[in-house]
């Protein structure tokens, strides 16, 4: 037995300590945000946090969360579901095109504000840089960011507000 907490609750899970976090989170726990993308570390679709640190689950083992904490895309909103900063602004962006890899990059998004709420575009290229979207949306993840960050306004008043 593994245990560890997610997203404010403690889990204890019977799995292989060999098991990649995210099938755990997807199979076991039944939270599908968290997608598999490339299944070797290099998309970022599987972005999950463990004790507050952007880590890929599909290459973490499950024995690496033993008494620790992780956090996965639907733990990022308030506890009364309220969306943070990062997902109204890729609300008000709408960054999404086809979304497969939005919850990773929303996650890396997340941390990077956590650490550093006042970005550069270097700052942000240089944190996303290994999330991947096949659809090309990282014009609009940046400004996302920004927004996010109160360093833009958003592109769409009515969204934002």
């Amino acid at each position: 037995m593994i245990t560890f907490t997610i997203n404010g609750k403690t889990e204890r899970v019977d799995a292989d300590p060999a098991m990649p976090i995210l099938w755990v989170v997807r199979e076991k726990l039944g939270m599908t945000g968290t997608k598999f993308g490339c299944g070797i570390a290099q998309c970022g679709a599987c972005t999950v946090h463990l004790d507050g640190e952007p880590i890929r689950s599909c290459s973490m083992p499950l024995g690496a969360a033993e008494g620790r904490a992780i956090t996965t895309i639907e733990g990022v909103s308030g506890e009364d579901g309220e969306l943070n900063a990062v997902q109204q602004a890729w609300i008000s962006e709408q960054v999404p095109q086809c979304g497969y890899c939005q919850s990773g990059q929303i996650m890396a998004a997340t941390a990077l504000l956590r650490d550093n709420p006042a970005p550069t575009d270097e700052d942000i290229d240089a944190a996303m840089s290994g999330n991947i979207c096949r659809c090309g949306t990282y014009k609009r993840i940046r400004q996302a960011i920004k927004v996010a960050a109160g360093i833009e306004q958003a592109t769409d008043e009515e969204t934002a507000a």
